[in-house]
């Protein structure tokens, strides 16, 4: 019979010809540790700035799962599957409000991933902002989807029905009211990392380009809590006018003046980059 080790597949031959003073194996050598590229030799991206977070931390991952659950939250028909044409019709007339949904948390996703790669911060506050962003984005996506079809069904006359019972203008106010603490809250949580970056700036070693992006990012994510304010005042005390059902709709179009103040913010942001980038370290 043959022995223990013939039907364990161990090759004793080879093992007594091993030394005694011989490793194991290669793999219990410690594996060698590449050091981390000098922030001076690191190339700068497109928006002049140097890579700073270029590993991926628990929270940042943690922080794209829920947004993207979020997003699964929006989907086109959540109740059932549409059966017949008539059924499917009328799912994909809410395609407009879902994709200025989508666009929406995209948008705070960006500002989120873009501060992460340009500052690298993972401390206590910067992960309690970031957990406060994942809160806020959870607890408002439906409101932030009925505003947006709210909005479609106005601006098409019905034809993109938003599935809503607005029985009077205090309630279209009352949905206005809504989306603007939503939309000014994530906006204003952007706008606290961003100032938590400011202040720690003499230890990132931001140069003059990157300090320069870093106060003008400060000052355009401040837009998003001031628009908001505004929409929030317009929508809490403006009397509607009647007969002008503009009045009614001025708390919404508060907000193509953000879009605007945005583009041109960002314009000037290019600008420096160009003007700036080839003067900084690479």
């Amino acid at each position: 019979m043959p022995p223990v080790w013939w039907h364990a597949g161990v090759d004793m031959t080879a093992a007594a010809r091993r030394p005694h003073n011989r490793p194991l194996a290669d793999s219990t050598r410690p594996m060698p540790h590449t050091p981390p590229v000098p922030l001076e030799a690191r190339v700068r991206g497109e928006d002049g700035f140097r890579n700073r977070g270029a590993e991926v931390t628990r929270m940042e991952a943690f922080l794209d799962a829920a947004f993207a659950f979020a997003v699964t939250l929006m989907v086109i028909s959540i109740d059932e599957i549409p059966k017949s044409r008539d059924e499917l019709m009328a799912a994909l007339k809410s395609v407009p409000a879902f994709g200025a949904s989508f666009l929406l948390i995209a948008l705070f996703w960006r500002g989120h991933a873009d501060w992460s790669r340009r500052y690298g911060i993972n401390d206590r506050a910067s992960q309690r902002h970031g957990l406060l962003l994942v809160f806020l984005v959870l607890v408002f996506i439906y409101p932030l989807r009925m505003v947006f079809g709210a909005f479609f069904d106005w601006a098409t006359g019905g034809w993109l029905p938003a599935n809503l019972r607005m029985g009077s203008a205090d309630d279209v106010r009352f949905l206005f009211v809504v989306f603007a603490i939503a939309f000014g809250s994530m906006g204003g949580v952007l706008l606290m990392l961003h100032v938590h970056a400011w202040r720690v700036r003499g230890t990132l070693a931001l140069d003059a380009l990157e300090t320069v992006l870093t106060r003008l990012a400060v000052v355009r994510w401040s837009m998003i809590p001031l628009f908001a304010l505004v929409s929030l005042a317009l929508a809490a005390w403006m009397p509607v006018i009647p007969g002008h059902t503009w009045t009614l709709a001025l708390p919404g179009c508060v907000f193509f003046g953000l879009h605007i103040t945005q583009v041109a913010l960002r314009l000037r942001e290019n600008r420096l980059v160009a003007q700036l980038a080839p003067q900084a370290a690479p």
